[in-house]
């Protein structure tokens, strides 16, 4: 995890550092450096740097000698790096994971580079011999990436919003999410105003990848449960790739706690100098999520950390987490507010930065309770598709900016693109709810292996937001008490005029757009609507109003 950020067709004395690139940060904080190259006029780069692999040779702007006229920005990790160097020959002047990029570029151009790579990314890639740029995004969104287009051929990406909002000079100026599984090209002029060459689709989910996978299709067995078990353990083990300690978010919830279980497992094996730290948070002891993850780290040998947290916690912090969030999404909110408390719990009193998480497993397996609800195994799956199609504006971007606004690496192994296109690719049937069990596929693959205890495994789904609080004041009634004195009521009544595009109906959700709006003004169209469950006639996001809810 680090932070990147590139700005072409400004004058570098209308860039203010402090106002830009500096907002990144925190994403970056063991070093940094800005770039003015002479041979793009107008043409600056800046990178924050998080070390995870290769402390000392993956400073970026990232050059090699091997091609001179390539320069890299890239936020993400590839576990495939050294696949493609035996397949393809190349030659590495470093062990850093994303030099890969540089020599696929070189060798196929821009059409193969990034469908050609596993894993998680964000970058940019300045030809400056051919005067091309080359961004792209991973499939799923995870690493974040932003693009601010303009008038006069002004061409701006940044692992974040907050490092371009400033150069948004009127409404000509476009600031957009860069959209996952996409890749565009742009031709530099001598003055290094950037024009739009093409903007291509490289991936759609649920397609096999495009590179050679980590395990080969002749090794799957006619065994779907013993398929899955491969598939997952592998996409765990590619992401143990770091030179940084190792630990993961427990909740206890079957997701993180089948993460954290073999992510323990492979770690002995791979004889790890340090023993896995895992992190649950709950307010009070007895907190769902801290009971039966004090079960989980006892089960599997984890050195296991618990924070507690009040409802002043969520006071004090409610404006941070909607500065670093970038939505003004009710559901995305509430559950940021955990995750941000207990990412700081971890940056103040741990050692551990590389973080695993079991987030993308619900999209992927049908987790939700509403899918339970779904018309037919065909409208469910398409509810998957779209909930994936989605997660980089809701589940991902939590992860992501609670994580990396305290410097932490997460990771997603569930949202590894092998594992997610077999699971996605079996009979739809199978991916639905049985017997009023959400991810039952998922469960009975790891049936039966103690890896987890039996009640874990088939614990019914709790939303994170709930499961930290309980159900008698879950943490949405707390944010509503919170905010009630903070909105009046005439503002709520103007509500629909100031914000006609997703309208906040409550003073929770508009005092979430007006912070929103005050830190990236004019930028409301990021949310396209506000994340809900379906088939449904709740009128809150919370699990707790539909009617299969059953967390105690």
């Amino acid at each position: 995890m680090c932070g990147i950020w590139a700005v072409f067709g400004i004058s570098p004395e209308k860039i203010r550092h402090h106002e830009t690139s500096a907002k990144i940060s925190h994403r970056g904080p063991d070093a940094w450096r800005i770039e003015y190259d002479n041979r793009l006029k107008n043409g600056c780069l800046c990178f924050h740097r998080l070390s995870i692999v290769d402390e000392l040779c993956g400073m970026q702007p990232m050059k090699r000698i091997f091609n001179p006229h390539l320069t890299l920005l890239c936020n993400g990790e590839l576990y495939n790096c050294e696949r493609l160097s035996e397949e393809f020959g190349f030659k590495y002047e470093s062990h850093c994971d994303v030099e890969c990029i540089m020599h696929l570029y070189d060798k196929f151009g821009a059409d193969r580079t990034a469908s050609m790579l596993d894993g998680v990314f964000g970058f940019c890639l300045v030809d400056a011999k051919k005067r091309r740029i080359l961004i792209a995004r991973d499939a799923y969104g995870v690493r974040p990436l932003f693009r601010l287009t303009g008038p006069g051929g002004v061409l701006g990406i940044c692992s974040e919003a907050k490092g371009l909002i400033h150069l948004v000079d009127g409404p000509e100026y476009k600031l957009d999410p860069f959209p996952p599984g996409t890749f565009e090209e742009y031709e530099l002029d001598l003055e290094g105003r950037a024009t739009l060459i093409r903007q291509q689709k490289y991936y759609t989910i649920g397609d096999k990848p495009a590179y050679r996978m980590a395990v080969l299709e002749k090794d799957y067995s006619d065994d779907i449960y013993a398929n899955i078990r491969t598939v997952f353990t592998a996409a765990v083990k590619k992401r143990l790739m770091a030179d940084r300690r190792i630990g993961c978010l427990l909740s206890g919830g079957l997701d993180s706690s089948l993460v954290a279980a073999l992510l323990v497992k492979l770690a002995n094996e791979a004889n790890l100098p340090y023993k896995v730290q895992t992190f649950s948070i709950g307010m009070g002891d007895e907190s769902p999520d801290l009971v039966a993850a004090r079960k989980v780290a006892a089960h599997i040998g984890s050195e296991h950390h618990e924070v507690v947290f009040s409802e002043k916690d969520v006071e004090d912090v409610l404006k941070d987490v909607l500065y670093h969030l970038e939505i003004a999404d009710i559901t995305t909110l509430r559950a940021s507010i955990p995750m941000f408390l207990l990412a700081r719990y971890i940056k103040e009193k741990t050692d551990s930065t590389v973080i695993f998480s079991g987030e993308g497993a619900d999209e992927v397996a049908q987790g939700y309770i509403y899918f339970r609800d779904a018309p037919s195994e065909e409208e469910g799956h398409k509810e998957s598709l779209r909930l994936l199609n989605e997660l980089y504006l809701y589940d991902v971007l939590r992860t992501d900016r609670t994580t990396a606004a305290h410097s932490l690496e997460v990771r997603v192994p569930f949202l590894d693109h092998q594992f997610s296109s077999y699971y996605l690719n079996l009979p739809k049937k199978l991916l639905q709810p049985q017997d009023n069990v959400e991810k039952y596929v998922l469960r009975k693959a790891f049936d039966g292996l103690d890896l987890l205890p039996k009640d874990i495994l088939w614990r019914h789904k709790e939303a994170f937001s709930d499961g930290v609080a309980s159900k008698k004041k879950p943490i949405f009634k707390i944010l509503q008490e919170t905010i009630e004195p903070l909105v009046p009521n005439e503002a709520l009544a103007e509500a629909e005029k100031r914000f006609p595009q997703c309208t906040p109906k409550t003073k929770e959700a508009l005092f979430y757009r007006q912070e929103f709006d005050s830190n990236y003004p004019g930028q409301g169209h990021w949310l396209p609507h506000f994340w809900m469950p379906r088939w449904s006639d709740a009128t809150d996001p919370s699990a707790q109003f539909i009617s299969h809810y059953a967390a105690e």
